[in-house]
């Protein structure tokens, strides 16, 4: 949770210069919180099925984010398996039971984005069936569609909250070689796809166009050219914030203040691993970015952004591996949590490692720090 006395050094001076002015303007807020791909490995899937009743239970993996992730106004999450039925699979053929998208939900989140290169791993049963039981979950959802006439009614997604309207978009580079079945639809990285796209968020009234795109390569923790590019494009059309994932590591972000030219302009080119079995250096973690919006009368703008560093601790607990999701700034100084010297060390690593990445790379979006007693940033 934010610090209450922070929100109160924030809000003081505007409702001071407010009544002073006599004015009653109006100033709506909104917080949005992206966070990066969630991945379904075997041993994910292993770890979860419960013996004794056969069922797959996920809702610990989110135990220690789930406060911050339920804070948000509006959390979004990259979903990057199937839920395409048994039998369950991670690589190279993702799918997941559907209870990870229910354990996601019940952690707080509110959209998941589906369009990436495993969209297509269990064919069209595959990218219907994800879609179904999203649906059956009442879990928002952009990215694949079950057809044209779907995607026509459905897409840009439109949330609205606190009396903004956010438009998200979602496109991959690819489906790793494998054709989209007809007459299913997975967004890709066009063009000429995209601009008719932000012309109909523009048309819908949209306050902030968020593309989020599966996009760059693999374990690079620059972005390319093409990610560099693409996101002056989203910029220029009209977007205001870009989400990347794909690369499972962290790239950087930045934010660039609005001028007479342009709005407030905010990338994040990699949100890295939130959950996986990708256990190497850099891939065990990721990042969850927190924007906070204001609207005042018709505009609206960026007023905060940082970011959560987070770890995927796996450890074994009754003879089961379990995988959790930890906060770093939370975890980083009570090495007791951990029942191996050696895990603490590990995540103490990746936090070192991407702190020197983002102090070096971003631009106006700095860590969120844990104190004790709330966050800070």
């Amino acid at each position: 949770m934010l610090r209450k006395i922070m929100l109160i050094i924030c809000i003081l001076p505007a409702n001071m210069f407010l009544s002073a002015q006599g004015d009653s303007v109006s100033v709506k807020k909104l917080s949005l919180l992206f966070i990066g791909d969630i991945m379904g490995h075997d041993e994910q899937i292993a770890s979860a099925l419960n013996p004794e009743t056969g069922a797959y239970e996920y809702n610990d993996v989110f135990r220690y984010v789930r406060n911050e992730i339920s804070e948000a106004d509006i959390a979004v999450a990259n979903l990057e398996v199937t839920l395409g039925g048994p039998p369950y699979k991670g690589y190279p053929a993702f799918s997941s039971p559907a209870s990870l998208a229910a354990a996601c939900r019940d952690a707080g989140m509110d959209v998941l984005v589906t369009a990436n290169n495993h969209s297509v791993d269990r064919g069209r049963k595959g990218i219907l069936s994800t879609i179904q039981r999203l649906d059956s979950l009442d879990i928002i959802h952009t990215g694949t569609f079950a057809d044209s006439t779907a995607r026509d009614t459905l897409s840009p997604l439109i949330v609205e909250k606190n009396g903004i309207s956010v438009a998200i978009l979602n496109y991959t580079y690819g489906t790793n070689g494998l054709k989209v079945p007809a007459p299913t639809i997975v967004n890709m990285l066009d063009t000429t796809l995209i601009n008719a796209d932000i012309e109909k968020a523009m048309a819908l009234k949209a306050d902030v166009i968020i593309p989020i795109v599966h996009w760059g390569i693999e374990y690079d923790t620059l972005p390319s050219a093409e990610q560099k590019r693409l996101a002056r494009f989203f910029f220029s059309k009209g977007a205001s914030l870009v989400i990347g994932s794909h690369p499972h590591v962290l790239q950087q972000m930045e934010w660039t203040l609005a001028d007479s030219c342009h709005k407030d302009r905010l990338v994040a080119y990699s949100l890295g691993n939130f959950v996986s079995n990708q256990r190497t250096i850099r891939r065990d973690g990721g990042a969850m970015v927190r924007i906070e919006l204001e609207k005042t009368d018709s505009t609206a703008s960026f007023s905060r952004a940082g970011y959560y560093l987070t770890w995927v601790h796996t450890t074994v607990e009754d003879g089961r591996r379990k995988f959790y999701i930890l906060p770093c700034s939370v975890f980083e100084n009570r090495p007791e949590h951990f029942t191996k010297p050696s895990d603490y060390q590990k995540m103490k690593l990746f936090i070192n490692n991407s702190r020197r990445l983002m102090n070096k790379r971003n631009t106006g979006i700095q860590e969120i720090i844990y104190s004790g007693e709330g966050w800070i940033y």
